[in-house]
């Protein structure tokens, strides 16, 4: 797929704390001074679900593939990176490579880690990052917005694209961000060629201490009020907890660990599923003796898009699908049984594909 999340936030948050446990291809390095982190480092993640082990535990297959989603560790912004302070210019690049934002920020105390900005203040730090982005999306609207400008007196499209500018720009000089404003698909469109930094979904990581690891604190709840109205999720958690937990192999090992903090799975899994809901990704599956596998589509695809994802012959080729609901091939036990007991469908090229399906593709070369 392709589609990336990268983890943001001010300096000495927890980002690359989060990174490190999150990635298993990758490990950036998590140091208590300033922009240690420059350049993206770029992972792998595996994206935990349940119904793959049980479809293997069915079929047995000589091996199992997660499907997974990749997570970038961009480095600190500070106040001023919209004007190139720090090395602004270069995060606010890498951001806008990115697909979705995982907004980490700091709801913890503690002296020995470095803090240029005061007193704990989960919403000031929150609106540092916000306003560095706005303004950068300010610059880039006000510059199609002169351009369009002389166009829309003459060009009945440049009228309605400047009409959506202009509404662009009101709301960001209100301090508010464009995935707030109310804009249908065409008018996305419109301004789609900006890659505004505010118009990509946000999810917000309060990174606690332990005592209010389960709890939260008042910082996470300060948080959470603030972004009511963003529509936005907040996931409290430890991070240096969660690094923990996946530094440990032995499931034995890491299931005694989250007992002793009174965890029934990582917060982490929580996280990268709401990672993948927010890129509007879903999942559907190929079972078969050499593997069963989980296979990364966008939501909405019909089944030729979805059969792309294995190979572009498949859909060039695409004939029809073979398709098992999940909840069946478990309720029946294995692909002969759906058939035999008429759970097995064939659908053509306008099929939706649904979340869980277990499919089989018939293709011409």
């Amino acid at each position: 797929m392709g589609l990336q999340a990268g983890i943001v936030g001010l300096p000495n948050v927890g980002k690359s704390t989060l990174f490190n446990a999150v990635s298993n291809s990758a490990k950036a390095q998590a140091s208590n001074y300033r922009f240690c982190t420059i350049e993206p480092n770029v992972g792998l993640v595996n994206v935990p679900d349940v119904r793959i082990d049980k479809l293997a535990e069915l079929v047995k297959p000589e091996r199992t593939v997660p499907t997974q989603i990749e997570i970038v560790d961009i480095a600190g912004l500070v106040k001023g990176a919209s004007k190139g302070e720090g090395l602004g210019n270069k995060f606010l690049a890498n951001i806008r490579e990115v697909d979705a934002i995982v907004h980490v920020i700091r709801c913890f105390e503690d002296e020995n880690v470095l803090r240029d900005e005061g007193p704990i203040n989960s919403i000031g730090d929150k609106e540092i990052i916000d306003i560095e982005l706005q303004l950068k999306d300010l610059e880039s609207v006000e510059k199609k917005y002169s351009r369009t400008e002389k166009l829309a007196k003459t060009d009945p499209k440049a009228k309605v694209e400047f009409e959506i500018l202009k509404r662009c720009k009101e709301h960001l000089e209100q301090g508010k961000s464009i995935r707030s404003l109310t804009l249908d698909k065409d008018e996305k469109a419109a301004i789609a060629d900006l890659f505004l930094l505010t118009e990509k979904p946000v999810l917000y990581v309060a990174n606690v201490d332990e005592p209010s690891m389960h709890t939260g604190n008042r910082f996470s709840e300060a948080l959470k009020a603030a972004v009511a109205n963003e529509n936005a999720q907040v996931i409290v958690m430890n991070n240096s907890i969660e690094a923990q937990i996946s530094e440990l192999e032995n499931v034995d090992d890491k299931q005694l660990f989250m007992e002793e903090y009174q965890m029934t799975e990582p917060a982490l899994d929580k996280m990268i599923h709401s990672v993948y809901k927010l890129l509007q990704l879903q999942t559907y599956f190929t079972a078969g003796v050499q593997e069963v596998r989980a296979w990364t589509i966008q939501e909405g695809w019909k089944a030729p898009q979805a059969a792309g994802v294995i190979h572009t012959d498949f859909e060039k080729g695409f004939i029809k699908a073979e398709v098992i609901s999940y909840n069946d091939y478990v309720q029946y036990g294995s692909e002969a049984a759906c058939r035999d007991n008429g759970r097995l469908r064939i659908e053509g090229k306008e099929y939706l594909v649904k979340d869980g399906d277990v499919m089989h593709f018939r293709f011409n070369v």
